[in-house]
């Protein structure tokens, strides 16, 4: 389940290095460019999409979610996102080497959609940890994934949110997540292991 399931996951990471300009963080030593988007240029979310933590996190995994040849609903997607967020799939080599594959929003879509359509594509929150102080929460997701909604799951992992509340709506900063790897990385108990 672990190694086939993580090469799922983690496909359009692959086609990232493939395809776009994606460096593992390991390898970046400035600054990420400003996003090229402003606040304007995201799309109005659904009030309860934001209305809290709990909501923006069950939006995202809806959005990604649907049957093989579903389109997806990329400007809901968007309007869940601070402008400049990101995503990161942290990926383990052949070699054995641990990299983490940074991708915007944009990135995420234009690689994620065509295979997320091709294959069917069902994510759902199995435990969750949360940390908050003031305005930021840390967020302990750790997901399930399948290829149509009620098969068993072809992958396990834990994909970190961290989330901002600015007062009138909760936005998605980061999703930095990695799959769980048998026998080597198995989510442990306190994460719903």
């Amino acid at each position: 389940m672990g190694d086939v399931s993580l090469r799922k996951l983690t496909a359009f990471c692959a086609l990232a290095l493939a395809g776009a300009s994606l460096q593992p963080v390991a390898a970046q030593n400035a600054a990420a460019p400003a996003p090229a988007s402003s606040t304007a240029a995201t799309p109005a979310a659904r009030p309860a999409d934001v209305a809290s933590e709990d909501a923006v996190i069950k939006a995202v995994y809806d959005v990604i979610s649907g049957p093989k040849g579903q389109p997806r609903d990329w400007d809901r997607m968007r309007s869940l996102f601070v402008p400049g967020a990101r995503l990161i799939s942290a990926h383990t080599g052949d070699d054995g080497i641990v990299t983490a594959h940074v991708m915007t929003v944009e990135d995420y879509i234009r690689l994620g959609d065509p295979l997320l359509k091709k294959d069917g594509f069902f994510e759902r929150e199995a435990h969750r940890t949360e940390d908050r102080f003031g305005n930021i929460v840390q967020v302990f997701s750790t997901y399930e994934s399948r290829h149509e909604a009620d098969a068993k799951p072809f992958q396990r992992g834990i994909n970190s949110f961290q989330l901002l509340f600015d007062g009138k709506r909760w936005w998605v900063v980061t999703i930095y997540w990695q799959g769980e790897k048998s026998p080597e990385r198995l989510i442990p108990k306190q994460y719903g292991g």
